[in-house]
């Protein structure tokens, strides 16, 4: 596996620092890989655009800045009009159902989309958003394996969560296997 670069966009509030903290610790923990995580947000502690960079290698990292991400997940329209100009030709971008109306969505990208708000809320918690999209991430790209990333869910989430947090996880992971399967549109 050559370097992944990953960027996971939204606002404040859907866990997506604690999603590429996730990513990241999945690769570099137990997945054998390398890995960096550098996060941005805005001043308000909710609701405002932030962003998760995640570098994943089997190689030592060098420079711990995306430059061109491979994947990209985004969870809000703010994420997707900012950060999609950034996606590498060939890309792979994610978007929540949603939260997200593409526009102008190029053509040298594989797009897919997931109801992952709504996936969180039949389960009981809409914060659980983010580990939805996880197990989606998980299921549709090779970046890293089911069993590392379930792992790096269980000992990133808060005590007393795990439960939730795994069958929110498996949700996505098995959306994701529909998809890939052709079962669901992408």
């Amino acid at each position: 596996m050559a370097r992944v670069e990953i960027k996971i966009g939204g606002f404040g509030g859907q866990g997506v620092i604690l999603s590429g903290y996730i990513v990241g610790r999945a690769a570099s923990i137990y997945d054998n890989k390398h890995s960096t995580m550098i996060q941005a947000f805005g001043p308000e502690a909710r609701g405002s655009a932030c962003s998760a960079q995640v570098i994943v290698s089997a190689e030592p990292i060098a420079y711990p800045y995306i430059v061109s991400p491979e994947i990209m997940i985004v969870m809000s329209q703010e994420a997707y009009t900012k950060f999609t100009p950034e996606l590498a030709s060939g890309g792979v971008l994610i978007t929540e159902e949603e939260l997200v109306q593409p526009h102008n969505l190029r053509k040298d990208v594989k797009h897919f989309s997931i109801p992952a708000t709504r996936f969180a809320e039949e389960l009981g918690k809409k914060l659980v958003v983010n580990i939805v999209m996880m197990g989606f991430l998980t299921a549709v790209t090779n970046v890293v394996g089911k069993k590392a990333m379930g792992q790096a869910v269980l000992a990133s989430v808060p005590k007393g969560t795990e439960e939730l947090n795994v069958k929110a996880f498996e949700k996505g992971y098995e959306y994701g296997v529909e998809v890939m399967a052709g079962g669901v549109p992408a």
